[in-house]
């Protein structure tokens, strides 16, 4: 009996960690709940953190099946992930996020936060494939993929659990530019997703 494939967890781990990037995003969390107060916050991130591991579960145990049952291209996704996240980059550069009172505004944390943002399409492929290995490898493969999935999900809990502090630390005028600053930088992720997937689509023709 094999014992615990430490290579695979730390190749899950590293992967999910690099593309969801909880660091990076954490002033996209900021300017998307910066009129929230600090309660809505944790429940937000707690919120965002529980849906992007919900998505990345569903589709590690069934996404190829659901993939193939609904005729969804890996590109299909790629490109609606990017342009839902350019929309949200537009309102943050414009200034008109919503109002954590405006109908809708409780769900930044399910979308787009939680999904494209933590859980993109770039994630989920890469959870689709480490479950592939996992399933090939036996129960302890299993159980690194399982391990390695929290663990990120644990990081981006905390990363975006201590946002309140540096939301204070920054006051108003640098929330404002950091909003700004955030909607250049997802707009920019926006459009590579959306590169990627028609490089891609070429590449096959």
């Amino acid at each position: 009996m094999s014992g615990f494939d430490g290579a695979l967890f730390a190749s899950t781990f590293t992967t999910l960690f690099v593309i969801a990037d909880p660091f990076g995003n954490l002033p996209v969390f900021l300017a998307l709940t910066s009129r929230m107060t600090p309660k809505e916050r944790k429940r937000a991130a707690w919120q965002a953190t529980l849906t992007s591991l919900a998505v990345l579960t569903v589709f590690g145990l069934f996404g190829q099946y659901i993939l193939g049952f609904l005729h969804i291209s890996v590109e299909a996704m790629q490109l609606s992930g990017g342009l839902l996240l350019l929309l949200v980059a537009l309102q943050l550069l414009s200034g008109s996020e919503r109002d954590p009172g405006s109908p809708g505004a409780a769900n930044v944390a399910l979308v787009p936060i939680g999904v494209p943002l933590l859980a993109g399409p770039g994630s989920i492929v890469a959870v689709m494939l480490s479950a592939q290995d996992a399933a090939a490898g036996g129960s302890w493969a299993i159980v690194a993929v399982v391990l390695g999935v929290l663990l990120v999900h644990v990081v981006e809990y905390v990363t975006m659990r201590f946002a309140n502090p540096i939301h204070r630390l920054l006051g108003e005028g640098g929330t404002i530019f950091l909003t700004r600053i955030s909607g250049m930088l997802l707009a920019a992720i926006a459009t590579q997703l959306m590169v990627n997937a028609v490089l891609s689509i070429i590449d096959a023709m």
